[in-house]
């Protein structure tokens, strides 16, 4: 091991030594793995069952749908309300909704309305890791790896969005839908459970429901003063709406666009989140530079482009396997993306203002399934390929548009101080 290596691995054997962190980084890697599951498994449920595009994309977007309605909301929540219980109680709900998903298709009476509802009940639960798991991780790491922690996280997630739709592919052919609903729910129970030893120390706020509202206004009033916040803002929502909305029409792609079957569909879901693994496992090792704002910016919006240029490649492509390589390099984007998104914000904005505007980051991602929705309309007159294709382009003209125009904007003293 040379003298350049030791360094760069240090942080993430210091961070898997901290029981707390250890536990918060486990839990999340396994709810979020079931999660990609649920996802996959009932997008091709509803292509099964339905034949639509579109079809598909309405259960795909229901489960991310709540992220825009009550992101921000679980944002302020998460400072007044202690976060263990709120990850905790995240994790049970979703894990009882499992449950009764698979009780319905063991017993023959599963139908495509009870997925989607079930989709929207978990991803409700869904709303608070941005603003309560991933900030408990910050803080489980301290002010000094937050980098690496957040990096290291965001890899892991990437894993999960891997390992989620292989799982589901391979689920969903072989077990059906109560295999597949079965092994959520208890993943999430025993994820539940493992927080329960988790020592998690927070200042709390009262919880005054009429003054939310306002606070996110405030925050949103503070993100006005700061153009690399904003960049966060702009460029999340553009990513989720244009780009990410490729995963919705995931299955009409594999088993109608390249005839495979839906393990392979798994497989193709599986390709950019790779590639996300393996760029966010760079970045966490110290391979890219990120310890400046301008580095991090570079590797944010920069990543966000490339992803949308592969998307560009994958929808013209005429086989499967091309299309999978390309999707693999595009997740390289995505690393840099993901990583910066929370990195950012963390070291941008002021302690008592992160969980607001993590929660802002949240409705952002949350746009999402407007381009999912969007993308199934348009799937109909141009098909799956065509779809992705104008979506991407129209993301990556946004992407370079919000980039340039943002780096020209200096910032500004907040009008409204930050309150505590």
């Amino acid at each position: 091991m040379n003298a350049t290596e030791e360094p760069a691995k240090g942080p993430v054997r210091e961070l898997l030594r901290s029981p707390d962190f250890l536990r918060l980084w486990l839990v999340g890697a396994s709810a979020n793995a079931m999660r990609w599951l649920e996802m996959l498994a009932s997008g091709l449920f509803a292509y099964e069952v339905t034949g639509s595009a579109l079809a598909v994309a309405v259960v795909v977007a229901v489960r991310q749908l709540p992220l825009l309605f009550l992101g921000a909301f679980a944002g302020a929540i998460s400072e007044a309300i202690n976060r263990k219980l709120i990850l905790m109680t995240a994790l049970m709900v979703a894990a009882v909704t499992s449950t009764l998903l698979a009780t319905l298709a063991t017993t023959g009476h599963l139908e495509l309305w009870h997925v989607a509802l079930g989709n929207l009940v978990s991803g409700t639960m869904w709303t608070t890791e941005m603003s309560t798991r991933r900030r408990m991780v910050g803080e489980a790491a301290g002010p000094h790896r937050i980098v690496p922690a957040i990096a290291l996280d965001s890899a892991t997630n990437a894993m999960t969005r891997m390992v989620g739709p292989l799982l589901g592919g391979f689920a969903f052919q072989w077990l059906g839908m109560k295999g597949a609903y079965s092994l959520t729910a208890l993943v999430q129970f025993a994820g539940a459970f493992a927080l329960a030893g988790l020592v998690h120390t927070q200042v709390t706020r009262r919880l005054a429901v009429a003054k939310i509202p306002a606070e996110i206004l405030e925050g949103l009033r503070y993100a006005r003063t700061k153009p690399l916040i904003l960049l966060v803002f702009g460029i999340t929502v553009v990513t989720n709406v244009f780009a990410f909305a490729y995963s919705g029409l995931v299955a009409p792609l594999g088993l109608g666009a390249f005839h495979v079957s839906p393990a392979l569909v798994g497989v193709l879901a599986a390709g950019e989140p790779t590639g996300a693994l393996i760029g966010g496992t760079l970045i966490a090792a110290g391979f890219l530079r990120t310890d400046r704002p301008g580095d991090r910016r570079l590797a944010f919006a920069g990543g966000s482009a490339l992803f949308m240029a592969t998307l560009i490649v994958m929808a013209l492509s005429p086989s499967y396997w091309l299309a999978l390589a390309v999707l693999i390099v595009g997740g390289f984007g995505t690393a840099g993306f993901g990583n910066m998104q929370s990195t950012l914000m963390l070291t941008e904005a002021p302690p008592e203002m992160r969980s607001r505007l993590m929660g802002l980051v949240t409705v952002g991602i949350g746009t999402g399934p407007l381009g999912i929705l969007a993308a199934g309309l348009l799937a109909a007159p141009l098909g799956p390929r065509g779809a992705v294709l104008v979506m991407a382009a129209v993301g990556l003209v946004l992407t370079a548009g919000l980039s340039w125009a943002l780096r020209q904007r200096p910032p500004t003293p907040p009008s409204v101080p930050p309150t505590i």
